[in-house]
């Protein structure tokens, strides 16, 4: 039997071993928006808890429009023309409006690669599109701490906006139970203070800090709380389907424009799943996910519920940047000399995390429950053992060893890894 998982820009075909029963989880088929621009407009005009954009947007005398960085396919190409064009309409002038890269921690995305992000040449003529550097102690306004303690400091080009308006995806997050809304603000452009502060140990280690999970869930409530502290906030929503085709998409007020979009992605994003498995195979989803090792940590998480004791987790990660920051590999690097229980020792009464080991923390949950084996065509040599897991040069063969070292034919495959959080309900049938 042949497989396809998603994989760089692709797809990666994986022939499974004669005799393994596979069981290909997926989303159940999505409703798909014929006319992405027109659903976009009506979904403008039709708010949630809010006024038409082109209403709340009038007599403003600046505005922000936060867009996600290139690590999520947010299809901006229909989304921030029908949004600015509403400003243009209530009276904002280009010079006036502002379009903000939301890169959290991340690098800055420049030249062809913003032009793929915008997704719209006349955005880019027309607008400022600009970085948010969450290193940059001055381009930030200190709005003082959450109830929880968390230092707030957020991109002054947002926090000083008349109105503010942002733009996401709304899929399962591993930590946040639900990426876009909310969090777009902080991680987003928040200081490396906030960041590195509900990033750190003690969030993450929370049993609800995890995918598909809101209530109860610590970074979600940091979050929200952050996002409070700057008044009001409207907030465009959008989910695609395995094709990456716009499903849904709805406007409004963060919080509760937020909700809904969650509503309506996990009727699809959770799968249940009858039994367990001792071999689960997965992808990191593929392009733009699946640019380095950092991300793909998420496509490990993703199907811990259905892992079998002593199971193989197989994922496939094409890494074309490598490993990720440069933080993120000293991470890592801590990670190979101390061992999970000696780096779990080190971060755990910090106050403020540093840059990127939430990452290496939260691969710390697969490894413990799984024997985890990466495979990944473009990582370089030097940095496959950074990775602190086994990466195998086949992936047939990976499955092979895997059934026959457990006796057990059965193989969950997840083609689209962490947009797919596959849940185990016995009593869901076959």
């Amino acid at each position: 039997m042949d497989v396809e998982l998603n994989y760089g820009r692709g797809s990666l075909p994986v022939r499974l071993p004669e005799g393994v029963q596979a069981t290909v989880i997926r989303k159940p088929a999505m409703p798909v928006l014929p006319d992405a621009a027109a659903a976009v407009a009506a979904a403008l005009a039709s708010p949630v808890e809010a006024r038409p954009l082109a209403e709340e947007a009038r007599g403003r005398r600046s505005a922000c429009v936060l867009i996600c960085d290139i690590t999520r396919p947010v299809p901006n190409g229909a989304l921030l023309p029908a949004a600015l064009r509403a400003l243009l309409e209530a009276g904002l002038a280009p010079e006036q409006v502002r379009v903000l890269v939301a890169t959290g921690l991340h690098r800055p995305n420049l030249g062809a690669e913003l032009e793929e992000l915008v997704g719209d040449p006349w955005v880019l003529r027309t607008f400022r599109v600009e970085n948010h550097d969450a290193r940059d102690d001055a381009a930030h306004l200190d709005l003082g701490r959450t109830a929880a303690g968390t230092p707030v400091k957020l991109d002054r080009r947002f926090a000083d906006a008349d109105l503010k308006l942002v733009t996401g995806l709304v899929e399962p997050h591993f930590m946040a139970g639900y990426s876009g809304g909310r969090k777009v603000i902080a991680p987003g452009v928040a200081h490396r203070e906030t960041i590195t502060t509900f990033h750190s140990h003690r969030f993450m280690a929370h049993p609800r800090a995890e995918n598909c999970v809101l209530a109860g869930n610590p970074l979600h409530a940091e979050q929200l709380a952050i996002a409070r502290l700057l008044g009001r906030v409207l907030s465009i929503n959008a989910v695609i389907d395995e094709a990456r085709r716009l499903s849904f998409v709805n406007y409004g007020e963060l919080a509760a424009s937020h909700a809904r979009a969650v509503e309506f992605v996990e009727r699809y994003a959770q799968v249940p799943v009858p039994r367990r498995f001792r071999t689960v195979l997965t992808s990191a989803a593929g392009y733009p996910l699946d640019k380095t090792y950092y991300q793909t940590v998420k496509g490990m998480v993703a199907p811990m519920d259905i892992l079998a004791p002593d199971a193989d987790l197989l994922i496939a990660s094409e890494c074309s940047e490598g490993m990720g920051s440069r933080e993120y590999v000293e991470a890592q690097r801590r990670l190979v000399g101390l061992g999970p229980d000696g780096f779990l020792r080190e971060i755990a009464g910090k106050r403020f995390a540093d840059v990127d080991e939430w990452q290496t923390q939260m691969q710390l949950k697969p490894m413990r429950a799984a024997r985890v084996r990466l495979y990944s065509g473009r990582l370089a040599e030097a940095d496959r053992a950074l990775t602190g897991v086994e990466v195998v040069d086949s992936l047939e063969d990976a499955v092979r060893e895997s059934v026959r070292r457990s006796g057990d034919p059965r193989v969950a495959v997840i083609p689209e890894g962490p947009y797919v959080v596959p849940v185990y309900r016995p009593e869901s049938g076959g």
